[in-house]
């Protein structure tokens, strides 16, 4: 049984110290592939060292919305220079983002709108999904993605990561063609609204996800940290919620994954998305 980790950030401080141990245990697990995600561009050096020492480590370029104020004039120019900068080794870049919109923690929407945008403007120009975090911002969100697709004519392809919501705002993410991620979240005992959005997305649409060193899935929520080797949890928690077994979980969302970003595993026939 093989797993994708869809959403990791291993180069934060909390994993320096083991971060061979963790592999290990990632490995053990199962995972056998992990993407990982970007908060800064800034992050692309240690992302990509990763990435070069981790063969199983693909990654993400882009700039969280709860960094929006520091997007420069030059930064999109940067995301793109680093794109086609990884793209010659043998760690391309598979997506951009994180990106996307936090109410929750920020209020500098103009801002936040701003960035989305100029991402997912590169994204398109790219041909690259997207991975997008959304918080308290559905709504507007769903407004952004609406417009670029009238404006554009395209349709921009990617995933809500550590997905949150309800049903009625899942089915909107849906409807525009977005994948829909889910992290421990879904095993605490009161995401109610997020298990009824899992137990309500389409096979071809669901990625598992760790988002660690963040929201370790029960049984380990009283780990600090939380890591690749525990999104075996989340899985299981899927199977019970949609009532199948977890290696049909496991093979379903690992084809997904290979699916929307491009991911080719040993073994297997999962060609990408045509950009």
């Amino acid at each position: 049984m093989q797993l994708i980790d869809s959403h990791v950030h291993l180069n934060f401080e909390t994993f320096k110290p083991d971060l061979e141990a963790v592999r290990h245990r990632w490995q053990e697990a199962g995972v056998a592939h992990l993407v990982h995600s970007c908060v800064h561009p800034g992050e692309f050096a240690s992302i990509w060292s990763i990435a070069k020492q981790f063969p199983e480590v693909s990654f993400a370029i882009g700039l969280h919305p709860l960094d929006a104020d520091r997007w420069e004039d030059h930064t999109g120019a940067e995301i793109r220079n680093l794109v086609h900068l990884s793209n010659q080794s043998n760690a391309p870049v598979v997506a951009i983002g994180e990106m996307g919109l936090d109410f929750y923690k920020a209020s500098n929407r103009q801002q936040q709108h701003k960035v989305f945008e100029a991402q997912l403007a590169i994204a398109t120009e790219l041909g690259l999904p997207v991975i997008v975090h959304c918080r308290e911002a559905a709504v507007e969100a769903r407004e952004v993605l609406e417009k670029w697709r009238e404006r554009e004519g395209e349709k921009v392809r990617g995933v809500m990561h550590c997905w949150g919501g309800t049903p009625e705002e899942t089915q909107w993410f849906l409807d525009l063609g977005f994948y829909i991620s889910f992290s421990g979240t879904v095993t605490f005992k009161n995401a109610k609204a997020i298990q009824s959005s899992a137990a309500m997305v389409s096979k071809d649409r669901i990625l598992i996800e760790t988002d660690c060193p963040f929201l370790s899935p029960t049984p380990k929520r009283g780990e600090k940290r939380n890591e690749p080797a525990y999104v075996g949890y989340v899985a299981a928690q899927l199977a019970k919620i949609r009532g199948e077994t977890v290696e049909s979980i496991a093979n379903q969302t690992t084809a997904n994954a290979c699916r929307l970003f491009g991911i080719r595993l040993e073994g297997t026939k999962i060609q990408p998305n045509p950009s």
